[in-house]
Formats: C-alpha cells, sequence, structure tokens
C-alpha cells in the first residue's frame, strides 16, 4: 500500500512514480517518467514535465503569500528534466500581476530551501543553490547561478549565464554574461568560466568584454554606453542580449565594483 493521497483527476503519466506519503490535488498534471518522492505535497493547477525529480518535503502549488491573491485560479508550470531538492517552496501566481502563472524552465536545479514566489519566471538549465528566495515577479534567465543564501527583491531580472554569489542582497539587476559579487551586489568581472564551458568562442567573450568596459568604465551614463554600444559594435545576439536587458531595466542594474578583477 502506498499510504499517499492521489486524487482521481490527476493526470499521471504512466511512467511517472509517486513515493509514499505524497498529496496530489486534482487539478495536477506529472509527465511521463518524473520521480516524486516521500512525503511530497502538490497541490492544485500545477503542471510538471518529464524526467523531473522532486524530493521529499517539496511544497509545488500553493496559493501565493501575496495579500492581493483572491483566490483566483493561478498556475504552476514545471519543465522537462528539472529537479527540485528538499522543502523547495514554489508558489502559485497572481492575477493582480497579469501573469497568474510561476514558471520554471527545462534542466534547472532548484536546491533545498529555496523559495520561489508567486509570478517568478525561471529559465532553462538556471541553478539555484540552497536557502535562495525568489521575491514575487522575479525573473531569471537561461544558465544563471544564484549562489546560496542569496535573496531577490520583487521585480529583480538577473540576465542570461550570469553568475551571483551567495549571500547575496539582490536589489538590482544583474545583466547577462556577468560574475556578481560584493557587498551591495555589484558587477566584478566577465562569468568566463560559465561561458567558456557553454561554448562561447574566443571573440565571442571578447566582444562581451569590450562591451562591459564600455558599460562600466568609459564614464558615460547607462543610457549613452548603450547608444555608443550601439553605434560602434558589430550587430551579434550577445550584443543586443545585453544592450536590449539594460534599456528595458526598471531597477536599474548593479554598479561596477570598485576593486573588481582587471584583465
Amino acid at each position: 500500500m502506498n499510504h499517499s493521497y492521489i486524487h482521481p483527476n490527476a493526470k499521471i503519466g504512466t511512467t511517472a512514480t509517486i513515493e509514499p506519503f505524497c498529496y496530489i490535488a486534482e487539478n495536477v498534471e506529472i509527465g511521463e517518467g518524473t520521480w516524486i518522492g516521500p512525503h511530497v505535497t502538490i497541490l492544485d493547477y500545477v503542471k510538471i514535465g518529464k524526467n523531473c525529480k522532486v524530493f521529499p518535503g517539496a511544497v509545488i502549488g500553493a496559493i501565493p503569500q501575496d495579500l492581493k491573491f483572491a483566490g483566483e485560479i493561478s498556475r504552476v508550470e514545471i519543465g522537462d528534466n528539472t529537479t527540485i531538492r528538499e522543502c523547495a517552496t514554489v508558489n502559485r501566481g497572481t492575477a493582480f500581476s497579469g501573469k497568474a502563472l510561476t514558471k520554471i524552465g527545462n534542466n534547472c536545479m532548484i536546491m533545498s530551501y529555496v523559495h520561489v514566489a508567486h509570478d517568478c519566471r525561471i529559465g532553462d538549465n538556471v541553478i539555484l543553490v540552497s536557502y535562495v528566495g525568489l521575491a514575487g515577479e522575479t525573473n531569471v534567465d537561461d544558465y544563471a547561478i544564484i549562489g546560496g543564501h542569496s535573496a531577490a527583491h520583487q521585480f529583480s531580472n538577473i540576465g542570461a549565464h550570469a553568475m551571483v554569489s551567495g549571500v547575496s542582497s539582490i536589489f538590482k539587476d544583474v545583466p547577462p554574461y556577468v560574475l556578481a559579487g560584493h557587498r551591495p551586489l555589484a558587477f566584478y568581472n566577465l562569468n568566463i568560466v560559465g561561458l567558456r564551458r557553454r561554448g562561447f568562442t574566443n571573440e565571442q567573450i571578447q566582444q562581451i568584454s569590450d562591451i562591459y568596459r564600455v558599460i562600466y568604465k568609459s564614464g558615460l551614463n547607462v543610457s549613452d554606453a548603450c547608444d555608443k554600444v550601439d553605434a560602434e559594435f558589430e550587430e551579434t545576439k550577445e550584443k543586443r542580449a545585453i544592450v536590449d536587458f539594460i534599456r528595458s531595466s526598471k531597477r536599474g542594474i548593479i554598479k561596477r565594483s570598485v576593486d573588481e578583477l582587471e584583465e
């Protein structure tokens, strides 16, 4: 006897595994090959993809910890091949945000005791190290890594391939491809090791480095620096990702560290 409660209307893949002492609500969909460990709670309006792993104590789909939530239907969606470790929590979205959806992509690692609040959007191949807390409507783009015990202010944005050091307070947006550290959180260097591991060429890395020299070292304000980058650099997807991210930032981007490494 399994000792789990699985609502008869829940949609469970035929090759999914539900270990003992789980609670699976009615409006839940779990994909093929996914493993749900013991003592996991999956509440209503959750969709989990294929070949995921959810470890004991995780709670997915609890209503948002948001006073604006009025009981409306909202959702959690988790992609394929994502791992959610012990006691992590992923809350549903809210209609007030205009999204009503908390979304985690494919191939992510959400480590123990991470909290993903309402309406967060987590891209693919993201790593959130233990005890990271993301406030509502935080966006984390593909391949970003956030170190343990870090906390992100609501509406924060962390760009693709960025790496944030542990125990960071994320109050400003972290642009793509950067290594961010210090107190307060600041631009420190490029995430060179991560970029090389993911197949970026020396030419791509050099252009990214040159762009950030303009952004952070030219003495121009951010808007003028972006104009200079647009005018003087070859158009590439990396250039466009950086400039578009910075121009769309509502909170402003992190500043330059006073003792960053020089190349």
